[in-house]
């Protein structure tokens, strides 16, 4: 009886074989198997191939060797293969787009066609990794509720809240895609989402924004070693760091702003295809239009802030890095999207700007996104009502002096 013991392949990685028999000629045969972590970090353990082998342990050729497993394992950590049962999967989803059945893989690539644009390449990611091995075969009116719990337990065991979450709205999102275009029925039940605290805002005290801002002129810094001169800035980070802090903008929005846009006679710049959905339209400040008259026109390039040879910048993180490092942000403080907070922070704090206008400048598509600087709002409008009440208290103990003079 040929034994089932697993035999490691020496000189590979994640690759044994079993000895099992060969069901053509009945002799003993290797049965090749891989061990790996695909994409998404799962492990996985399958079976690859078969190959006969001679009694004394010579290879004969055959359909697999171990060097076409060890192959096929890197393939498939790599994702530019599928594993057995995703591509069983996928067959399945094949066979029910050929039947006409409205799957959740064949509702995405509908979905995709209609949905253009920055967004589809993270939802692309989530779809395949998460949803269309679990769902992609299925219409969503064969989901159960328990199926989608039981999606959600597994995602939340390896995934931070907020990005189940976006999982599971996309799941959502693409059912309501279908039903809107009566391309399938809709859920019988309503999907239980997690609970997301994501609504962080960063801020700088003035004593942090004071030392970022002699960061970025290439000042002296008080703690700066005796005769030593401050490390050059590179300038095109100054300019965005400067551009977020004067203006408010996504770090995506000024990396994709064109000249075009801007109007500086105006007073005016275009934000085109913004996170809040529609093109949008802000002022300048007197300080952001300086800076945008004063920036360098490269040749050929048609942006304000443009990347190697010109074209769209995706990345300054080094040269923030260095000027982070040297301004001593609190933890966590995000260089550019901080800054977009601190604007907001600031404008809200004043009590000279309401909540509808810096939506307006943040272009938040919902007002529930401005929200979050409520409190800043509120606590001037405490600090005015708290001066109003110091007034008076001061009237009344006015009052009563003169009272206690004239007794």
């Amino acid at each position: 009886m040929p034994t089932m013991k697993r035999i490691k392949v020496r000189g590979t990685r994640g690759v044994y074989y079993i000895l099992g028999t060969s069901p053509a000629t009945g002799k003993p045969e290797r049965i090749y198997y891989i061990r790996y972590r695909d994409p998404s970090g799962k492990l996985i353990e399958e079976k690859v191939g078969r190959a006969t082998v001679r009694r004394t342990g010579a290879e004969q050729k055959g359909e697999m060797t171990a060097l076409d497993a060890s192959n096929i394992r890197a393939d498939r950590m790599r994702g530019r293969t599928l594993s057995n049962r995703n591509r069983r999967e996928a067959e399945e989803v094949a066979k029910a787009d050929e039947a006409g059945k409205w799957t959740l893989s064949r509702l995405f690539d509908e979905y995709r066609d209609h949905h253009p644009g920055k967004k589809l390449i993270n939802e692309k990611s989530r779809f395949n990794l998460h949803i269309a091995p679990v769902f992609g075969g299925k219409m969503p009116e064969e989901i159960a509720p328990l199926d989608v719990d039981r999606l959600r337990m597994n995602l939340s065991k390896k995934l931070k809240p907020a990005s189940v979450f976006a999982i599971l709205e996309l799941f959502r999102r693409l059912v309501n895609f279908g039903v809107d275009r009566r391309l399938c029925a809709g859920l019988t039940f309503k999907i239980k989402m997690p609970t997301v605290n994501n609504l962080k805002t960063e801020d700088l005290n003035a004593e942090q924004l004071g030392r970022l801002l002699k960061v970025l002129r290439g000042e002296r810094l008080d703690d700066d070693p005796p005769g030593e001169e401050p490390e050059e800035i590179n300038s095109e980070a100054r300019d965005i760091m400067r551009m977020a802090l004067f203006t408010g903008m996504r770090r995506g929005e000024i990396f994709a702003l064109k000249w075009e846009d801007v109007d500086t006679e105006r007073g005016f710049l275009a934000i085109r295809n913004p996170k809040g959905g529609k093109d949008a339209t802000i002022p300048l400040s007197d300080a952001a239009s300086e800076l945008l008259e004063a920036r360098p026109r490269l040749k050929g390039s048609k942006y304000v802030f443009p990347g190697r040879r010109g074209g769209k910048r995706t990345d300054v993180k080094k040269a923030l890095q260095k000027i982070r490092e040297r301004a001593k942000f609190p933890e966590g403080f995000r260089p550019l999207h901080g800054l977009r907070h601190v604007f907001a922070s600031g404008l809200a704090s004043s009590g000279e700007v309401d909540l509808y206008t810096l939506q307006r400048l943040l272009t938040h598509k919902s007002p529930m996104m401005t929200m979050r600087y409520s409190h800043l709002r509120d606590d001037t409008l405490r600090r005015a009502a708290n001066v109003a009440g110091r007034i008076i208290a001061e009237a009344e103990a006015t009052e009563k002096k003169a009272e206690r003079g004239n007794g």
